[in-house]
This record gives structure tokens, sequence and C-alpha cells, in this order.
């Protein structure tokens, strides 16, 4: 069967194609960054950004499931080019979908596509997608996941995932940041300390999706049009876990703090100064990180239980574990 990933080299994309590989499955994969390995393995591959609607569109010619991975991520830049790829690159998607019979489209959204400056303790999908955030990522993958699931129909069955902070070994966004910045001592916990966070190992990421493409061959899909959140269903005091790892890798642990308001009021100052002086670089701290950073946010899975038979295998425990071992075993062969 063939199969179109966009976004499959980074890092949950990668993941997917790995897997897809081990099933023996014929793989297109669109991307900005060219990869000879995945070529020399037989994947297809079209080097291209998702804003150009010519090659997205060309993309699907011959495909029966798109798992659309690819994004602009990130809390800080121009809203014109986070829409351009987020939105824009969607709906070029879809309309490269119609135009070339593919049968199934997975979409890869995000829990901050309900973003409220709120916390999040137990919430479900009944939460309204988000059209007021301070961070232009929410706002442009919440059009764009309602976009995709607009376009659910029996020629094209549509589903979103919202995993929420995906981890694990390779991951190159989460922990390494969380290192750089305790090392560098500039981590502070924002708030109490003790609010509670759902993540996502990366492998079962990587089976949600699987198993979204499989509840959309159903013969009565329940998942189809509908998004789902994806996590651990184990979440975790976040400060805790984060200073867990800091000590299993032989980190100082992260004890200083500042309070919520202080943060808030520090990330709109960096957002200005920023914006005036058109830094391109990501501010230390923006009001979209404060409120992230030091309120609960954790979901109910059940939706995701029942209709796409989705149970993570890699507890938080054991991924912990692995990703320790992988730090650990790459400074012991760095000396």
């Amino acid at each position: 069967m063939s199969t179109l990933v966009t976004g499959g080299t980074g890092f949950l994309g990668s993941n997917l194609v790995e897997r897809l590989l081990r099933e023996g499955r014929t793989i297109t994969v669109l991307g900005r960054t060219a990869s000879p390995e995945l070529e020399r393995r037989g994947v297809r591959f079209i080097r291209a950004s998702l804003d150009d609607a010519t090659a997205t569109m060309a993309a699907c010619e011959g495909i029966k499931t798109v798992f659309h991975v690819a994004a602009r991520v990130g809390v800080w830049g121009r809203y014109d080019d986070f829409f351009r790829t987020n939105v824009l690159g969607t709906r070029a998607l879809l309309k490269g979908c119609h135009q070339h019979g593919v049968k199934r489209l997975v979409y890869t959204s995000t829990p901050s596509v309900v973003y409220n400056g709120h916390g999040h303790a137990g919430s479900d999908e009944s939460l309204p997608l988000t059209t007021n955030c301070p961070s232009p990522y929410p706002l442009t993958k919440a059009i764009a996941e309602r976009d995709v699931l607009e376009a659910n129909s029996a020629e094209l069955r549509t589903v979103a995932l919202r995993p929420h902070l995906i981890w694990g070994v390779g991951d190159p966004h989460l922990v390494p940041r969380v290192l750089t910045k305790a090392r560098a001592g500039k981590l502070r916990i924002i708030g109490h300390g003790q609010n509670r966070v759902d993540m996502v190992h990366v492998s079962n990421a990587v089976d949600a999706h699987l198993l979204a493409e499989q509840a959309l061959k159903r013969r009565v899909a329940p998942g189809a049009g509908r998004a789902y959140f994806i996590t651990n269903d184990d979440p975790v005091l976040l400060w805790d876990w984060i200073n867990g790892l800091l000590t299993a890798l032989g980190e100082p642990r992260v004890t200083k703090k500042i309070s919520v308001g202080a943060a808030t009021a520090i990330g709109a100052t960096c957002e200005t100064v920023w914006k005036t002086l058109s830094l391109k670089s990501e501010p230390p701290m923006t009001r979209f990180i404060a409120k992230e950073l030091a309120t609960d946010h954790w979901f109910d899975i059940s939706a995701a239980k029942r209709d796409l038979n989705y149970a993570p295998r890699m507890s938080m425990a054991n991924g912990t574990a692995e990703l320790v071992a992988s730090y650990l075993s790459k400074a012991k062969f760095k000396k």
C-alpha cells in the first residue's frame, strides 16, 4: 500500500517511517531536508516544503494513506510564516488528496489547539479550538485541524491526533532544551512547581498514528472526522520529572522559582523587545511558555482508547530509563 508521510525526517516522522518500513510499506516522504539514507532503503523522497503547493499536491498521486506530520513548530515567529506552512500547506495537501483519490488522512495536531490561558486537568475533546493565543503555532494548527476534520467524507476519511510533549531517545527538542538551560543555570520553576502534565513517548505516538489509520479503514469508522488527545495516560509532576532526569544524568537539580506573574511579565517584555528589534531568535521567555510551564496539562484519552483501540505500550518509567541509558552511553563514549 502506498503511503505518504509529510515531515518524514523529523523526530516523530522518522520514527513513523521506520515502523512503516518494517511493515514492508511503499513509502513516499515529503520533506525539506534530503535523506539519502531513506532513498537507499527504497523510500521515494520529494524534497519540498509544504507551502510549495504544486509539489505538495503532486506528492499525493498514487497514495492511499497520508500521514500529515510536517508543520512549522515553535512558540515564536511571524504569524504569516506559520500560516503559510501550517494552514496553506495543509490546504494544498487536502486538495492533492481530493485530486488523486487518497482514501485516508491522519493529521498530527497538538493539544495546544485548545489553549485558553488556563490549565487542563482531565480535559477531553469537547474543548473548543483556540482563537486567542499569544503564539502563532496553536492558532494556525487549530485552523488546519478544523480544515482537516471538515474535509472528512466518504471519499476521504480524516482524523486528527493531538500528541502531547513527544519525547524519547533521539528527541532533538524537548529534553535537549531542558538540559541546555539547566546546565547554563537558566532553568526556573514557574509557579508552585506542583503542576501535572501528560507526555507521550514517541513509540506510543507512532502506535496511535497507525491505529488511527486502521480505524479509518473500518466499514463503520467512529474516528472519522474527529480529534483525539494522545498521551502516555500517566501524568507526572513536571518539575519532579525534570529533576529526576537531571539527577540521573548527574546534573544539578532545578530549585530556583519564579512566580507566574513575574514570568508572564518577563515574557511580555521579551516579546516586545524581539518584535521591536525584529530579532529572529526565540525569546528566552514568552507569555505562552510561562502559562504552559506553570499549569496542569493532562487529558482524558478515553475517546482514543474507545475509538482507536489506543493503549500506551511504553511506560513513563521504562521510557525515562531508556532515555537516561542513552544519554549516559553517549557520555561514556565521548570520554
